[in-house]
């Protein structure tokens, strides 16, 4: 029988292993090696297991990426190396300048230089003990930092523990997080659609996502990191920054693409030029390059000054504009009925693209630009992807520009739009309005809400323009003649589509609630909204002081559930959802009460740092025995367990008289919890 506990976490670690080597291959290298089917069955068998025996699961599981309760608020710790910023400098004159520095600093010794991409993200620091991914802290104001450790740890590209040959004891690497560009345009298109703000560029999208206080909500967000140095490292010494590069990659990590050694400036100027080209063809922001002297020594011998290295500069690129015409202002219709403007722009070249039009973001800014039909505008590409009026010349005006005064009414129906509240936003509220319609079909077949296989942009376009479909509940009276009969479609074509409908209505409630498309609901809060619900029903009968007190459902989310369920038409479309087979029952499965224990539906806060646990560690033995780990002290905080060099959240625990705990007394609780 003793054999039995040997062998399960024989396996479990055997999982852990094998996922993280094809984690490194899909998301490092690009070189997978097994189909995604597969690699989310080795997941589902470690999580079965993980689940059964929890004593085996570590923090540095794979299955460990997304974090457990939302923080209250993110702590703040100061960086063991400083994380300073680099001089910037804009010509390659200047380049030249920086080259001369260096050379005299060296005694007229001429270094080897490291080039790097300047990716337009959020600095980042992250820290591994003993090989184990154990804390990610942002730049802050270079001394401190925020500690965004859950956050982080949904990256998938991040290497939760390292591999190879020569790991160090520690290790404090530096990199940049950010959002690869056509995720990023998807994500802001949805955002629109769901009445939200789109964020101004990719680099404000990553620095807003790393602030959200719930991991879950983070890892639906599509971060990605690079490395590209680091702040400090105790183990092998190495002479140079290239060589080191290298070492990195083998460890694990994504560095930043296109890393060279140069032997000169003028071959550091040539690459700076390449860049400039090259940058524009990539799925990530580059803004500059960053050159660094390839040799610690002479780093070493060069020094810093109170802000920045000497050994190290930015050279960016600067932001480029075009003049056009602005020939017309057009409006677009979005799932949630959104309406927003855009401009027709007279073709012109920016970046190596040929811009049509350009964001008007929504009326208000159009009016705050004073923007005018005819008028000569300059344009920008915002974040270097959504092209932007910046700003207009009026010194151009010749009288025959035209106000820009739109018709409240809406551009695919005709129907009114109004705006709600504080909104900026207008939105048509015809639910039977065409454009809105293509757009909530095109939500509701989607793979992450219903799942239906066959149902693509012009199927739904004709089903729309035929009126075949007026409501989302009509796509399960479709018979297989009238799919058969539409343009593009046939017998096989009809019956896949007939298939695809037949199957979703297998999916589970929590499924079927964030395909139906209520405002502000994802598909994580759709989940949450069920849990514990034996009916998509029960919602209706929640007041909004009860949705808010749901975990992770704020004040906007809560009111928006109401007011969806309080509108009849919307119980109506939900009755003919049901009426067609869909399902908004589940049955609750009671979870077994755990033992009780000193922490059972006790909160604690973590403070200073333990000997023998990692934080992550602590957290995971506290809430495997029921209790609550939060991030800021108050006068509910039952515990708080300070390490060595705790801070201030001991003071605020002594000065409010709350139970402090050692590591021992911390120990001692866990042996009489087991």
């Amino acid at each position: 029988m003793s054999a039995e506990p040997q062998s399960i976490e024989k396996r479990i670690q055997e999982l852990s292993s094998e996922i993280r080597r094809h984690e490194y291959l899909y998301y490092v290298l690009a070189q997978p090696e097994i189909s995604d089917q597969d690699f989310d069955r080795l997941m589902s068998e470690l999580e079965d297991l993980e689940k059964k025996h929890p004593r085996f699961l570590r923090p540095d599981s794979p299955t460990q990426r997304v974090g457990g309760q939302p923080l209250e608020e993110f702590e703040t710790v100061p960086h063991r190396t400083p994380m300073l910023s680099i001089g910037n400098t804009y010509s390659e004159g200047e380049l030249r300048d920086f080259h001369g520095r260096v050379v005299k600093g060296l005694n007229g010794a001429s270094p080897s230089y490291i080039v790097q991409p300047k990716i337009d993200g959020v600095a980042i620091s992250l820290l591994y003990r003993g090989g184990v991914f154990e804390r990610a802290v942002t730049r802050g104001d270079g001394k401190q930092g925020d500690d965004v450790t859950q956050n982080v740890r949904t990256i998938r590209s991040l290497p939760l523990r390292l591999h190879g040959e020569g790991v160090p004891a520690f290790l404090d690497v530096r990199g940049e997080i950010y959002m690869p560009s056509q995720a990023f345009l998807k994500m802001n298109q949805e955002r629109e659609e769901n009445g939200l703000a789109p964020f101004a560029n990719p680099r404000n999208a990553t620095a807003g996502t790393l602030k959200l206080l719930d991991s879950k909500q983070v890892a639906q967000r599509p971060l990605d990191l690079f490395v590209h140095t680091i702040g400090e490292l105790q183990g092998d010494e190495y002479g140079a920054d290239f060589e080191l590069m290298e070492r990195l990659r083998t460890w694990g990590f994504r560095l930043a693409p296109g890393c060279t050694l140069e032997m000169s400036i003028d071959s550091v100027i040539e690459r700076a030029r390449e860049w400039d080209q090259k940058r524009r063809e990539l799925d990530f922001e580059v803004d500059g390059i960053v050159v660094k002297v390839n040799q610690f020594a002479h780093r070493d011998k060069l020094g810093f000054t109170s802000k920045s290295p000497r050994w190290a500069i930015a050279y960016k690129y600067a932001a480029e504009e075009a003049e056009t015409t602005l020939r017309d202002i057009e409006l677009g219709v979005g799932r949630t009925g959104a309406v927003t403007p855009r401009a027709i722009l007279a073709p012109v070249l920016l970046a190596g693209t040929t811009i049509r039009h350009a964001t008007l973001h929504n009326f208000e800014e159009i009016k705050r630009k004073d923007i005018r039909i005819g008028d000569r505008v300059v344009i920008q590409k915002g974040g270097e992807i959504i092209p932007k009026v910046v700003r207009v010349l009026v010194e151009h005006r010749d009288g025959g520009q035209e106000e820009y005064n739109p018709e409240m009414k809406c551009p695919s129906c005709g129907g009114d739009i109004l705006r709600e509240g504080d909104e900026v936003a207008y939105r048509c509220i015809n639910l039977s309005c065409p454009d809105q319609l293509k757009r909530r079909i095109a939500h509701f077949v989607q793979r992450s809400a219903m799942d239906i296989e066959g149902i693509g942009e012009m199927l739904i376009e004709a089903l729309v323009e035929q009126k075949l479909v007026t409501h989302l509940s009509d796509l399960y009276h479709l018979r297989h003649e009238q799919l058969a009969n539409l343009e593009r479609m046939g017998d096989k074509s009809a019956q896949n589509v007939l298939d695809g409908l037949e199957k979703s209505r297998q999916r589970p409630p929590d499924r079927l609630l964030f395909a139906i498309g209520v405002r502000h609901v994802g598909s994580h809060l759709a989940s949450v909204l069920m849990q514990g619900r034996r009916s998509i029903w029960d919602l209706k009968d929640l007041s909004i002081e009860e949705l808010s007190q749901i975990n992770e459902v704020g004040p906007t989310v809560a009111e928006t559930v109401y007011d969806f369920f309080q509108q009849d038409r919307n119980r109506e479309e939900l009755q003919r959802l049901q009426e067609a087979g869909l399902p908004f029952e589940q049955e609750i499965i009671e979870a077994s009460q755990p033992a009780e224990t000193p922490f059972s539906g006790k909160t604690v806060v973590l403070t200073g740092a333990l000997t023998r646990y990692t934080r992550d560690e602590a957290a995971e033995l506290i809430q495997q025995r029921g209790g609550r780990v939060t991030g800021s002290v108050s006068k509910k905080t039952d515990f708080v367990l300070a390490g060595e060099k705790a801070g201030s959240k001991l003071d605020k625990a002594e000065k409010l008289g709350l139970t402090i705990l050692s590591e021992k007394d911390f120990e001692e609780m866990l042996q009489q919890s087991d």
